[in-house]
Protein backbone atom coordinates (compact mmCIF):
# COMPACT_ATOMS: atom_id res chain seq x y z
CA UNK A 1 0.00 0.00 0.00
CA UNK A 2 1.64 3.66 -0.53
CA UNK A 3 2.53 5.38 2.09
CA UNK A 4 0.32 7.88 3.22
CA UNK A 5 1.73 11.57 1.77
CA UNK A 6 3.20 13.99 5.02
CA UNK A 7 0.17 16.23 6.11
CA UNK A 8 1.52 20.24 5.33
CA UNK A 9 0.79 22.86 7.34
CA UNK A 10 -2.14 24.46 5.94
CA UNK A 11 -3.35 26.60 9.03
CA UNK A 12 -1.93 29.82 8.69
CA UNK A 13 -4.13 30.12 5.16
CA UNK A 14 -7.37 31.24 5.97
CA UNK A 15 -8.18 32.23 2.62
CA UNK A 16 -7.63 29.07 0.72
CA UNK A 17 -7.87 27.77 -3.34
CA UNK A 18 -10.67 27.18 -3.60
CA UNK A 19 -11.73 24.09 -6.45
CA UNK A 20 -15.30 24.19 -8.28
CA UNK A 21 -16.23 20.08 -9.08
CA UNK A 22 -15.03 17.18 -7.40
CA UNK A 23 -15.04 15.13 -10.18
CA UNK A 24 -11.16 13.85 -11.50
CA UNK A 25 -9.83 17.53 -12.72
CA UNK A 26 -10.94 18.87 -9.45
CA UNK A 27 -9.40 16.64 -7.40
CA UNK A 28 -6.35 16.24 -8.78
CA UNK A 29 -5.67 20.07 -8.93
CA UNK A 30 -6.56 19.78 -4.71
CA UNK A 31 -3.95 17.09 -4.44
CA UNK A 32 -1.47 18.82 -6.28
CA UNK A 33 -1.75 22.00 -4.43
CA UNK A 34 -2.03 20.20 -0.97
CA UNK A 35 1.34 18.32 -2.13
CA UNK A 36 2.88 21.58 -2.42
CA UNK A 37 1.70 22.83 0.82
CA UNK A 38 -1.24 24.93 -0.65
CA UNK A 39 -4.96 24.90 1.22
CA UNK A 40 -6.86 23.61 -1.11
CA UNK A 41 -10.69 22.99 -0.45
CA UNK A 42 -13.14 21.48 -3.16
CA UNK A 43 -16.74 22.22 -3.69
CA UNK A 44 -19.15 20.14 -4.96
CA UNK A 45 -22.67 20.70 -5.95
CA UNK A 46 -23.89 16.69 -5.61
CA UNK A 47 -23.51 14.62 -2.22
CA UNK A 48 -20.18 13.35 -3.31
CA UNK A 49 -17.30 13.00 -5.56
CA UNK A 50 -17.49 12.10 -9.22
CA UNK A 51 -20.90 12.85 -9.94
CA UNK A 52 -20.72 12.90 -13.94
CA UNK A 53 -19.06 9.09 -13.75
CA UNK A 54 -21.63 8.11 -11.11
CA UNK A 55 -24.14 9.11 -14.01
CA UNK A 56 -22.81 7.15 -16.86
CA UNK A 57 -23.99 4.37 -18.22
CA UNK A 58 -23.13 0.70 -16.71
CA UNK A 59 -20.89 -0.60 -20.02
CA UNK A 60 -18.64 2.80 -19.91
CA UNK A 61 -15.03 1.99 -19.41
CA UNK A 62 -12.24 4.54 -19.99
CA UNK A 63 -10.95 4.42 -23.54
CA UNK A 64 -7.31 5.29 -21.93
CA UNK A 65 -5.17 2.49 -19.84
CA UNK A 66 -4.98 2.43 -16.67
CA UNK A 67 -1.80 2.92 -16.12
CA UNK A 68 -2.10 6.15 -18.23
CA UNK A 69 -5.57 7.68 -16.39
CA UNK A 70 -4.02 8.12 -12.79
CA UNK A 71 -4.40 10.96 -10.86
CA UNK A 72 -1.37 12.61 -9.01
CA UNK A 73 0.08 10.73 -6.02
CA UNK A 74 -2.05 7.48 -6.54
CA UNK A 75 -1.84 4.57 -8.94
CA UNK A 76 -5.18 3.09 -10.49
CA UNK A 77 -5.53 -0.65 -8.72
CA UNK A 78 -4.28 -3.28 -11.15
CA UNK A 79 -7.19 -5.07 -10.30
CA UNK A 80 -9.39 -2.76 -11.92
CA UNK A 81 -7.86 -3.91 -15.27
CA UNK A 82 -6.63 -2.28 -17.90
CA UNK A 83 -9.43 -0.59 -19.15
CA UNK A 84 -11.11 0.74 -15.98
CA UNK A 85 -14.70 0.34 -15.62
CA UNK A 86 -17.21 3.02 -14.56
CA UNK A 87 -18.28 1.76 -11.14
CA UNK A 88 -14.27 1.17 -10.59
CA UNK A 89 -13.44 5.02 -11.61
CA UNK A 90 -15.86 5.90 -9.13
CA UNK A 91 -14.10 3.98 -6.70
CA UNK A 92 -11.04 5.05 -7.38
CA UNK A 93 -11.62 8.50 -6.78
CA UNK A 94 -13.48 8.38 -3.50
CA UNK A 95 -10.15 6.67 -2.65
CA UNK A 96 -8.45 9.45 -4.23
CA UNK A 97 -9.93 11.71 -2.25
CA UNK A 98 -9.51 10.29 1.01
CA UNK A 99 -6.02 9.24 0.46
CA UNK A 100 -5.15 12.52 0.03
CA UNK A 101 -7.00 13.63 3.07
CA UNK A 102 -8.80 16.69 0.96
CA UNK A 103 -11.16 19.05 1.83
CA UNK A 104 -14.15 18.47 0.87
CA UNK A 105 -17.72 20.72 1.13
CA UNK A 106 -20.50 18.43 -0.96
CA UNK A 107 -23.79 19.52 -1.36
CA UNK A 108 -23.04 23.69 -2.00
CA UNK A 109 -23.27 25.14 -5.47
CA UNK A 110 -21.15 27.78 -6.87
CA UNK A 111 -23.02 30.15 -8.37
CA UNK A 112 -20.86 33.48 -9.36
CA UNK A 113 -17.52 34.44 -8.99
CA UNK A 114 -16.46 38.48 -8.87
CA UNK A 115 -13.03 39.68 -8.44
CA UNK A 116 -12.27 40.44 -4.75
CA UNK A 117 -12.26 44.40 -4.19
CA UNK A 118 -10.86 46.18 -0.84
CA UNK A 119 -12.87 49.31 0.05
CA UNK A 120 -10.27 51.46 -2.30
CA UNK A 121 -11.86 48.78 -4.94
CA UNK A 122 -8.89 47.39 -5.73
CA UNK A 123 -7.81 43.57 -4.47
CA UNK A 124 -6.47 40.48 -4.78
CA UNK A 125 -8.10 37.44 -5.10
CA UNK A 126 -11.85 36.32 -5.75
CA UNK A 127 -15.41 35.81 -3.84
CA UNK A 128 -17.24 33.46 -4.37
CA UNK A 129 -20.72 33.37 -4.42
CA UNK A 130 -22.79 29.90 -3.31
CA UNK A 131 -25.84 28.63 -2.64
CA UNK A 132 -27.48 29.30 0.93
CA UNK A 133 -26.34 32.57 0.99
CA UNK A 134 -22.75 31.87 1.35
CA UNK A 135 -20.11 34.16 0.56
CA UNK A 136 -16.30 32.54 0.13
CA UNK A 137 -13.50 34.71 0.01
CA UNK A 138 -10.67 32.45 -1.77
CA UNK A 139 -6.88 33.93 -3.00
CA UNK A 140 -7.26 31.58 -6.04
CA UNK A 141 -10.16 29.41 -7.93
CA UNK A 142 -9.66 26.56 -10.02
CA UNK A 143 -13.13 25.96 -12.07
CA UNK A 144 -13.40 22.18 -12.64
CA UNK A 145 -17.13 22.13 -13.22
CA UNK A 146 -16.59 18.96 -16.09
CA UNK A 147 -16.52 18.45 -20.05
CA UNK A 148 -19.90 16.88 -19.54
CA UNK A 149 -21.92 19.59 -17.27
CA UNK A 150 -25.09 20.14 -18.58
CA UNK A 151 -26.84 17.81 -21.21
CA UNK A 152 -27.68 19.36 -24.89
CA UNK A 153 -30.39 18.20 -26.59
CA UNK A 154 -31.40 20.04 -30.06
CA UNK A 155 -34.24 21.82 -30.77
CA UNK A 156 -35.65 19.86 -33.44
CA UNK A 157 -38.46 21.02 -35.17
CA UNK A 158 -41.71 19.78 -34.27
CA UNK A 159 -39.66 17.86 -31.52
CA UNK A 160 -42.11 19.34 -28.02
CA UNK A 161 -44.66 17.14 -30.30
CA UNK A 162 -43.08 13.98 -30.53
CA UNK A 163 -45.57 11.60 -28.88
CA UNK A 164 -42.95 8.69 -28.28
CA UNK A 165 -40.05 8.77 -25.48
CA UNK A 166 -37.05 11.20 -26.35
CA UNK A 167 -34.59 11.26 -23.95
CA UNK A 168 -30.77 12.53 -23.58
CA UNK A 169 -28.08 9.68 -23.43
CA UNK A 170 -27.96 11.16 -20.02
CA UNK A 171 -30.56 9.30 -18.82
CA UNK A 172 -29.52 5.93 -20.35
CA UNK A 173 -27.86 3.42 -17.81
CA UNK A 174 -28.36 0.19 -19.62
CA UNK A 175 -30.29 -1.84 -22.14
CA UNK A 176 -33.06 -3.73 -20.20
CA UNK A 177 -35.89 -1.26 -20.57
CA UNK A 178 -35.37 -1.16 -24.15
CA UNK A 179 -35.74 -5.30 -24.87
CA UNK A 180 -38.34 -5.77 -27.76
CA UNK A 181 -38.03 -2.33 -29.17
CA UNK A 182 -37.03 -0.25 -31.66
CA UNK A 183 -34.35 2.51 -30.88
CA UNK A 184 -33.21 5.12 -32.81
CA UNK A 185 -29.64 6.48 -31.11
CA UNK A 186 -28.95 9.75 -32.80
CA UNK A 187 -24.80 10.84 -32.52
CA UNK A 188 -22.25 8.79 -33.66
CA UNK A 189 -19.62 9.72 -31.08
CA UNK A 190 -17.90 7.31 -28.45
CA UNK A 191 -21.02 7.91 -26.28
CA UNK A 192 -23.41 7.20 -29.43
CA UNK A 193 -21.71 4.49 -31.14
CA UNK A 194 -21.18 2.62 -27.25
CA UNK A 195 -25.18 3.01 -26.39
CA UNK A 196 -25.87 1.76 -29.42
CA UNK A 197 -24.03 -1.75 -29.31
CA UNK A 198 -25.08 -2.06 -25.84
CA UNK A 199 -28.77 -1.73 -27.26
CA UNK A 200 -28.23 -4.54 -29.95
CA UNK A 201 -25.97 -6.59 -27.46
CA UNK A 202 -29.18 -6.05 -24.83
CA UNK A 203 -31.99 -7.27 -26.95
CA UNK A 204 -33.65 -4.16 -28.26
CA UNK A 205 -35.46 -5.33 -31.29
CA UNK A 206 -33.87 -2.73 -33.89
CA UNK A 207 -31.16 -0.50 -33.51
CA UNK A 208 -30.48 2.80 -35.61
CA UNK A 209 -27.64 5.25 -35.37
CA UNK A 210 -28.14 8.41 -36.83
CA UNK A 211 -25.16 9.71 -38.28
CA UNK A 212 -24.34 13.67 -39.38
CA UNK A 213 -21.01 13.14 -39.92
CA UNK A 214 -18.95 10.02 -40.44
CA UNK A 215 -16.61 9.34 -37.69
CA UNK A 216 -13.44 8.42 -37.19
CA UNK A 217 -13.39 4.91 -35.90
CA UNK A 218 -10.37 3.35 -34.57
CA UNK A 219 -8.91 0.29 -32.75
CA UNK A 220 -8.98 0.90 -28.80
CA UNK A 221 -5.71 -1.57 -28.96
CA UNK A 222 -3.84 -3.55 -32.19
CA UNK A 223 -1.58 -6.12 -31.13
CA UNK A 224 -1.49 -5.03 -26.99
CA UNK A 225 -0.40 -1.27 -28.66
CA UNK A 226 -3.18 1.33 -27.02
CA UNK A 227 -4.55 3.82 -29.53
CA UNK A 228 -3.79 6.35 -26.26
CA UNK A 229 -0.08 5.73 -26.76
CA UNK A 230 -0.23 6.76 -30.42
CA UNK A 231 -2.07 9.84 -29.90
CA UNK A 232 0.36 10.61 -26.92
CA UNK A 233 3.28 10.59 -30.01
CA UNK A 234 2.05 12.66 -32.16
CA UNK A 235 -0.31 15.28 -30.68
CA UNK A 236 2.76 17.38 -31.06
CA UNK A 237 3.13 16.52 -34.51
CA UNK A 238 2.20 18.48 -37.74
CA UNK A 239 -1.52 18.16 -37.98
CA UNK A 240 -0.90 17.03 -42.11
CA UNK A 241 1.46 14.81 -41.09
CA UNK A 242 -0.53 12.93 -38.52
CA UNK A 243 -3.96 12.94 -40.82
CA UNK A 244 -1.48 11.10 -43.36
CA UNK A 245 -0.32 8.68 -41.03
CA UNK A 246 -4.11 8.23 -39.64
CA UNK A 247 -5.80 7.50 -43.35
CA UNK A 248 -2.57 4.88 -43.26
CA UNK A 249 -3.51 3.08 -40.12
CA UNK A 250 -7.08 2.98 -40.74
CA UNK A 251 -6.81 1.52 -43.73
CA UNK A 252 -5.00 -1.39 -42.05
CA UNK A 253 -6.25 -2.03 -39.23
CA UNK A 254 -10.60 -0.81 -40.14
CA UNK A 255 -12.49 -1.80 -42.83
CA UNK A 256 -14.51 0.13 -45.10
CA UNK A 257 -18.06 0.51 -43.66
CA UNK A 258 -19.14 2.43 -46.62
CA UNK A 259 -21.79 -0.56 -48.13
CA UNK A 260 -23.37 -0.16 -44.77
CA UNK A 261 -24.46 3.42 -44.74
CA UNK A 262 -20.60 4.60 -42.92
CA UNK A 263 -18.19 5.64 -44.74
CA UNK A 264 -14.57 6.64 -44.12
CA UNK A 265 -14.58 10.04 -43.49
CA UNK A 266 -13.15 12.73 -46.22
CA UNK A 267 -11.48 14.79 -43.03
CA UNK A 268 -8.11 14.09 -41.72
CA UNK A 269 -8.35 12.40 -38.21
CA UNK A 270 -6.24 15.22 -36.63
CA UNK A 271 -7.80 17.98 -38.11
CA UNK A 272 -11.38 16.86 -36.85
CA UNK A 273 -9.57 16.45 -32.88
CA UNK A 274 -8.56 20.10 -33.35
CA UNK A 275 -11.89 21.04 -34.28
CA UNK A 276 -13.75 19.14 -31.17
CA UNK A 277 -14.43 15.13 -32.77
CA UNK A 278 -12.40 12.86 -31.03
CA UNK A 279 -12.22 9.45 -32.87
CA UNK A 280 -14.59 6.63 -32.28
CA UNK A 281 -12.43 4.04 -29.85
CA UNK A 282 -14.20 1.06 -31.57
CA UNK A 283 -15.77 -1.19 -28.44
CA UNK A 284 -17.98 -3.50 -30.95
CA UNK A 285 -19.48 -1.15 -33.24
CA UNK A 286 -17.60 -2.28 -36.76
CA UNK A 287 -19.05 -5.73 -36.42
CA UNK A 288 -22.57 -4.31 -34.96
CA UNK A 289 -22.44 -2.81 -38.46
CA UNK A 290 -21.24 -5.59 -40.35
CA UNK A 291 -23.47 -7.93 -39.04
CA UNK A 292 -26.70 -5.60 -39.41
CA UNK A 293 -27.27 -5.05 -35.45
CA UNK A 294 -26.43 -1.46 -35.61
CA UNK A 295 -27.74 -0.01 -38.93
CA UNK A 296 -26.51 3.62 -39.90
CA UNK A 297 -28.81 6.10 -40.97
CA UNK A 298 -29.00 10.19 -41.95
CA UNK A 299 -29.09 12.94 -39.44
CA UNK A 300 -32.03 13.75 -37.73
CA UNK A 301 -33.86 16.47 -39.69
CA UNK A 302 -36.88 17.12 -37.02
CA UNK A 303 -40.18 15.61 -36.13
CA UNK A 304 -43.80 15.08 -37.49
CA UNK A 305 -46.05 13.51 -34.60
CA UNK A 306 -44.50 9.89 -33.98
CA UNK A 307 -42.38 9.92 -37.08
CA UNK A 308 -38.57 10.87 -37.17
CA UNK A 309 -37.77 12.82 -40.46
CA UNK A 310 -34.14 12.50 -42.15
CA UNK A 311 -32.25 14.66 -43.84
CA UNK A 312 -32.07 11.94 -47.03
CA UNK A 313 -36.16 12.53 -46.77
CA UNK A 314 -36.67 9.09 -45.08
CA UNK A 315 -39.02 8.86 -41.95
CA UNK A 316 -39.16 5.94 -39.58
CA UNK A 317 -41.35 5.51 -36.19
CA UNK A 318 -39.46 4.14 -33.20
CA UNK A 319 -40.47 3.48 -30.11
CA UNK A 320 -37.59 5.56 -28.30
CA UNK A 321 -35.27 8.29 -29.60
CA UNK A 322 -31.89 8.28 -27.25
CA UNK A 323 -30.12 11.43 -28.43
CA UNK A 324 -26.39 11.26 -27.61
CA UNK A 325 -26.20 14.52 -28.51
CA UNK A 326 -23.11 16.29 -26.06
CA UNK A 327 -22.92 18.58 -23.14
CA UNK A 328 -23.03 22.18 -22.89
CA UNK A 329 -20.16 23.61 -19.90
CA UNK A 330 -22.67 25.71 -18.85
CA UNK A 331 -19.80 28.50 -17.30
CA UNK A 332 -22.08 31.56 -18.69
CA UNK A 333 -23.50 32.42 -15.04
CA UNK A 334 -20.35 31.51 -13.11
CA UNK A 335 -17.60 33.18 -15.26
CA UNK A 336 -19.40 34.58 -18.09
CA UNK A 337 -19.22 38.22 -16.99
CA UNK A 338 -15.54 37.92 -16.55
CA UNK A 339 -14.97 37.96 -20.43
CA UNK A 340 -13.12 34.55 -20.23
CA UNK A 341 -15.04 32.53 -22.58
CA UNK A 342 -14.77 32.02 -26.63
CA UNK A 343 -17.96 32.86 -28.97
CA UNK A 344 -18.99 28.76 -27.81
CA UNK A 345 -18.54 29.34 -24.05
CA UNK A 346 -15.46 27.27 -23.72
CA UNK A 347 -12.72 29.10 -21.12
CA UNK A 348 -10.06 30.88 -23.45
CA UNK A 349 -7.23 29.54 -21.78
CA UNK A 350 -6.55 26.17 -19.21
CA UNK A 351 -4.47 24.92 -17.15
CA UNK A 352 -1.54 26.99 -15.56
CA UNK A 353 -2.49 29.63 -18.07
CA UNK A 354 -5.04 32.44 -16.72
CA UNK A 355 -6.94 34.71 -18.68
CA UNK A 356 -5.70 38.14 -18.75
CA UNK A 357 -7.46 40.27 -16.42
CA UNK A 358 -8.54 37.56 -14.23
CA UNK A 359 -5.19 36.21 -12.56
CA UNK A 360 -5.04 33.41 -10.17
CA UNK A 361 -8.17 32.00 -12.15
CA UNK A 362 -7.70 28.82 -14.01
CA UNK A 363 -9.98 26.35 -15.50
CA UNK A 364 -9.31 22.34 -16.11
CA UNK A 365 -11.05 19.61 -17.39
CA UNK A 366 -12.50 21.55 -20.28
CA UNK A 367 -10.68 20.02 -23.45
CA UNK A 368 -11.10 16.40 -24.72
CA UNK A 369 -7.71 15.72 -26.00
CA UNK A 370 -6.71 12.66 -28.40
CA UNK A 371 -4.31 11.67 -25.48
CA UNK A 372 -6.46 10.85 -22.73
CA UNK A 373 -8.48 13.41 -20.40
CA UNK A 374 -7.66 11.85 -16.94
CA UNK A 375 -3.55 12.25 -18.15
CA UNK A 376 -4.13 15.95 -19.21
CA UNK A 377 -6.11 16.61 -16.38
CA UNK A 378 -3.53 15.02 -14.04
CA UNK A 379 -0.74 17.30 -16.27
CA UNK A 380 -2.96 20.53 -15.56
CA UNK A 381 -3.28 19.52 -12.08
CA UNK A 382 0.64 19.76 -11.35
CA UNK A 383 1.19 22.58 -13.59
CA UNK A 384 -1.86 24.44 -11.65
CA UNK A 385 -0.44 23.79 -8.58
CA UNK A 386 2.99 25.08 -9.13
CA UNK A 387 1.84 28.45 -10.91
CA UNK A 388 -0.42 29.11 -7.77
CA UNK A 389 2.27 27.91 -5.13
CA UNK A 390 5.20 30.40 -7.47
CA UNK A 391 2.60 33.11 -6.65
CA UNK A 392 2.92 33.07 -2.70
CA UNK A 393 5.63 30.89 -1.05
CA UNK A 394 3.90 28.10 0.79
CA UNK A 395 4.24 27.86 4.46
CA UNK A 396 6.54 25.58 5.95
CA UNK A 397 5.53 21.32 6.15
CA UNK A 398 5.23 19.38 9.27
CA UNK A 399 5.43 15.80 10.02
CA UNK A 400 2.42 14.18 10.77
CA UNK A 401 2.55 13.64 14.90
CA UNK A 402 4.19 17.48 14.83
CA UNK A 403 2.70 21.01 14.67
CA UNK A 404 0.27 22.45 17.39
CA UNK A 405 -2.47 20.51 17.00
CA UNK A 406 -4.78 23.30 15.49
CA UNK A 407 -7.46 21.43 13.91
CA UNK A 408 -8.68 21.28 9.78
CA UNK A 409 -12.07 20.34 8.69
CA UNK A 410 -11.73 17.13 6.46
CA UNK A 411 -14.51 15.21 5.25
CA UNK A 412 -13.83 11.66 4.37
CA UNK A 413 -14.91 10.43 1.27
CA UNK A 414 -15.78 6.16 0.31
Amino acid sequence: MPAVPAVPDLTTQPRPVYVIGAGPGGLAAAAALRARGVRAVVVEKSDAVGASWRAHYDRLRLHTTRRLSALPGLAVPRRFGRWVARADVVRYLEKYAEFHELELVTGVEVNRIERATDANGDGEGWTLYAGGGRVLAARAVVVATGFNHTPALPDWPGRDGYPGRLLHASEYRDPAPYAGLDVLVVGVGNTGAEIAVDLAEGGAARVRLAVRTAPHIVRRSSLGWPAQRSAILVRRLPVRFVDRLGALIAKATVPDLSAYGLPRPDTGLYSRVREGAIPVQDVGLINAVRRGAVEPVAAVAGFDGAEVEFADGSRITPDVVIAATGYRRALEGLVGHLGVLDERGRPRVHGARTPSGAPDLYFTGFTNPISGMFREMALDAERIAKAVARRRPAPRRRAREGGDGSARTRRRVG
